[in-house]
């Protein structure tokens, strides 16, 4: 893991934040000079959300512990990426499933050849390593972690908390570029909805030292289909955008009645990129809507997708027929 060439760097270079997000700040940002080992690629793509994006702007500027909370989808994770990209900035994602544990973090024990012979030496987990060098570090599903693995995360969100190894009497200063991001479905309060199974409450002292807390909702119907007709190049043509128009108006009716508490399942922009894929390889928009989403939901809600299906293209489900699409 450790990368020679993020030592001894430093963000030198101003950047405008209108020209290049969009959004005008009244702190300054600068970026990295070169793009090095483990920063993300740019999607040119990528649509952001002005309020989100002043949020990730400051973490990395001010080195502000930065959480983003939101339905899924949304795009929570990847706009840090796409900010971090355009920064040259490294950045390193974890999930933080019931699998991660401490160990995982902070490191382990691991035998190793050395003058011919194996010897016992400790490896620095992914936590330490971040910690000493320039490095965006995003904890995704935060909401999902282990409470061992939520109290070794505490002592490190002090802007300039170290990080203390007992067994190995050790003190971890922070790099200067060090960043501190994370991604959840919930606002640590935990999950009432059903929808998030796995997810807990957070310790709300924990929750105190998060220094910003933005909430990243759905895009407009008009942006979110720019986003797909960008991604989705062969529908980007009169047939394929009505289709796709369809497409986010029956996202857009589910996402109401999840609201309404009619439906216990919502489609994300990423159900529905998935659904314009699906058309593509079966060219047939009923059984690629089963296929991206219907067939997930609880039978006894069906009806109403159905439903919201029939409101948006004009056609009952069941007569729905091959559409084709020009190329």
């Amino acid at each position: 893991m450790t990368d020679k060439k993020n030592i001894d760097i430093s963000p030198s270079i101003k950047i405008d934040p209108k020209e290049l997000f969009g959004v005008s700040c009244e702190f300054d940002i600068h970026k990295f000079k070169e793009k090095t080992t483990h920063v993300p690629e740019i999607d040119q793509t990528y649509i952001f959300d002005p309020a989100t994006t002043l949020s990730i702007l400051a973490g990395f500027s001010s080195n502000r512990r930065v959480l983003i909370q939101g339905y899924h989808g949304t795009g929570k994770s990847t706009h840090i990426e796409q900010v971090a990209a355009r920064l040259n900035w490294p950045c390193i994602r974890i999930n933080l499933d019931s699998h991660i544990s401490r160990i995982d973090l902070i490191g382990k024990d691991a035998i190793i050849l050395k003058d011919n012979k194996q010897v016992t030496e400790f490896q620095d987990g992914i936590l330490p390593w971040s910690y000493k060098n320039p490095v965006a570090l995003v904890f995704d599903e935060y909401d999902a972690g282990r409470p061992d693995v939520m109290f070794v995360i505490q002592r490190i969100l002090e802007s300039e908390g170290k990080l203390t190894l007992l067994d190995q009497s050790r003190v971890i200063k922070p790099h200067k570029y060090f960043r501190l991001f994370a991604t959840a479905n919930t606002v640590g309060l935990g999950d009432t909805s059903g929808m998030y199974h796995g997810t807990q409450q957070i310790n709300q002292g924990q929750m105190d030292r998060w220094n910003i807390v933005s909430t990243l909702n759905y895009l407009s119907n008009s942006q979110e289909i720019n986003i797909i007709l960008n991604k989705v190049k062969k529908l980007n043509n009169k047939e394929g955008k009505d289709i796709v128009k369809s497409m986010v108006a029956t996202a857009d009716l589910s996402r109401s009645g999840f609201i309404n508490g009619d439906i216990s399942t919502v489609m994300s922009p990423r159900t529905v990129l998935t659904w314009a894929e699906n058309y593509l390889l079966f060219n047939d928009i009923e059984y690629s809507f089963k296929l991206s989403f219907l067939n997930r939901c609880d039978e006894m809600e069906r009806s109403i997708l159905q439903e919201y299906f029939q409101r948006s293209f004009g056609i009952d489900i069941s007569d729905a027929k091959v559409v084709n699409v020009k190329e």
